[in-house]
C-alpha cells in the first residue's frame, strides 16, 4: 500500500478518536452543571479502558473463521506481538488502531442514557465487560466474517450492508443504553422540562466535533479500498446530516413554537447516525431523504421516554437506536441496485432487518444482564442524596465551575 493511503488511514483514525472527546462535550453540555465532569469522564474512561482491551485481545475477537463462531480467540495473539512483527505490520497496525476507535465510541455512547446517576467505577466495570462480551463479538458478526456478514450468502440473498456501523455501533449502543435505563431506573426528578442543558455552546461544539470526526468514521474505511467511493461517502455524510438538521428544527417549530440550538445539534447527530450504514450505497438524493426522515423521526422519538417511562437521560435511544434502525432498514428500500425500489427485490430488506433485530436483541439482553449483575454486587446507581448533591463532587471530588473564584 502506498504512503498516501497509509497516511489517510492514520488521519482517519485520529478523526474518529477525536469524536469521543466531541461526544464528551455534547453530553457534558446537556447535563447539569454539577454533573458535567462525571459525564465527560465516562467518555474519557472509555477511551482508556476500551483502547487497552482492544490492543490486548479485542482485535483478536473481532474476526472469525466461521459464520457460526461467537467471536475470535482472544488469546490468539494476545497483545498483538505477532502482528506487530509481521511483514505487513505497517498497514495492519493502522487497521487495528482504526478499529479501536469504533470500539471506544460505541461504548462511550451508552453513557448518555444513565447521566446524573451512575457510579464511575461501576461504569468502568460495565464498559470492560460490555466491550468484551458485546462489542468485540458483534464487530466480528458484522465485519469480521460472522453470521451477519455471511447472512446474504447463507440465504441466497444480497449481503447485509453496514458500511460504518448502523448495527455494530448505533443499534448496539442504543439497545444497551435502553437496557441500562431499566437497570438504574429513573432520576429522582423525571418529567418533561425538569432537566435543562447547562451549557448550550458545549452541545454545539460537541456536535460540530462529531460531524468533523464523522468524515473519518465514514470515509476512513476507504483507505483500504483504493479511495474509489470516497467522494460519494463524503458528500452523503454532509448532505444527510444537513437535511436532518433542517427536518429536526422544522419539527421543533411545529411542536414547541421555537427551533432550538440543542435541537439543531441533535438533528445533526441523528442524520450522522442514519447515514453511517448507508453512506456508500445511496445516491446523494436518497441520502438527503434519509437525513430528512431520520431528523424528523428522531425529533419525535425522543418523546417516547415520557410515554413509556424509561429515563434515557440524553436520548441515546431516541437518536442512536432509532436513527440506526432507520438507516439500516432504509437500505432495504433504496440501496443502489439492491433496494426494493431501485432494481432489487425484498431480499435486501430481509437481511437488513434480521441483522438489525439480531444485534438489538443480543445487545439489550447482554447489557441488561451485565448491568443487573453490577447493580446487585458493587452497586451501579448513586444514592438519591448523592444524585441531588451532584455527581462531580461526590464521585470525582471536582467541580467544573468555581463560582467562589469567579466572584473574587
Amino acid at each position: 500500500m502506498d504512503a498516501g493511503s497509509i497516511g489517510f488511514g492514520v488521519v482517519s483514525t485520529a478523526l474518529v478518536l477525536f469524536m469521543t472527546p466531541g461526544l464528551a462535550f455534547f453530553y457534558g453540555g446537556l447535563v447539569r452543571a454539577k454533573s458535567v465532569i462525571s459525564m465527560m469522564m465516562m467518555s474519557f474512561g472509555a477511551i482508556g479502558l476500551v483502547g487497552v482491551l482492544w490492543v490486548l485481545y479485542g482485535y483478536n475477537m473481532s474476526s472469525v473463521d466461521s459464520p457460526l463462531a461467537f467471536a475470535g480467540n482472544p488469546f490468539s495473539d494476545f497483545g498483538l506481538s505477532a502482528l506487530a512483527t509481521g511483514a505487513t505490520a505497517n498497514v495492519d497496525l493502522v487497521g487495528v488502531a482504526f478499529g479501536a476507535t469504533f470500539a471506544i465510541i460505541t461504548t462511550a455512547l451508552i453513557s448518555g442514557a444513565i447521566a446524573d446517576r451512575a457510579k464511575f467505577g461501576a461504569w468502568m466495570v460495565f464498559a470492560a465487560v460490555f466491550a468484551t462480551l458485546v462489542y468485540f463479538p458483534v464487530a466480528a458478526w458484522v465485519w469480521g466474517g460472522g453470521w451477519a456478514y455471511s447472512l446474504g450468502g447463507l440465504m441466497g440473498l444480497p449481503d447485509v450492508i453496514d458500511y460504518a456501523g448502523g448495527t455494530a455501533v448505533h443499534i448496539n449502543a442504543g439497545a444497551a443504553a435502553l437496557a441500562l435505563t431499566f437497570v438504574l431506573g429513573s432520576r429522582v426528578v423525571f418529567k418533561k422540562g425538569a432537566h435543562k442543558p447547562h451549557n448550550v455552546p458545549f452541545v454545539i461544539l460537541g456536535a460540530s466535533i462529531l460531524w468533523f470526526g464523522w468524515f473519518g468514521f465514514n470515509v476512513g474505511a476507504e483507505w483500504t479500498n483504493g479511495m474509489e467511493g470516497a467522494g460519494l461517502i463524503a458528500l452523503n455524510t454532509l448532505g444527510a446530516t444537513a437535511a436532518a438538521i433542517v427536518a429536526w428544527i422544522v419539527v421543533e417549530r411545529f411542536k414547541n413554537g421555537k427551533p432550538t440550538a440543542v435541537g439543531a445539534a441533535s438533528g445533526a447527530v441523528a442524520g450522522l447516525v442514519a447515514i453511517t450504514p448507508a453512506c456508500a450505497n445511496l445516491t446523494p438524493g436518497w441520502a438527503l431523504l434519509l437525513g430528512a426522515i431520520s431528523g424528523a423521526a428522531c425529533a419525535y422519538a425522543i418523546e417516547l421516554k415520557y410515554v413509556l417511562g424509561y429515563d434515557d437521560s440524553l436520548d441515546v435511544v431516541g437518536i442512536h437506536l432509532v436513527g440506526g434502525l432507520i438507516g439500516t432498514l432504509y437500505l432495504g428500500l433504496f440501496a443502489s441496485g439492491t433496494g426494493l425500489f431501485l432494481g432489487g427485490g425484498i431480499g435486501q430488506l430481509v437481511v437488513q432487518a434480521i441483522a438489525a433485530l439480531g444485534v438489538l436483541v443480543y445487545s439489550f439482553v447482554a447489557a441488561y444482564a451485565i448491568g443487573f449483575a453490577i447493580e446487585k454486587t458493587i452497586g451501579f446507581r448513586l444514592t438519591h442524596e448523592d444524585e441531588l448533591a451532584g455527581t462531580d463532587v461526590v464521585v470525582h471530588g471536582e467541580e467544573a465551575y468555581d463560582y467562589e473564584l469567579a466572584r473574587v
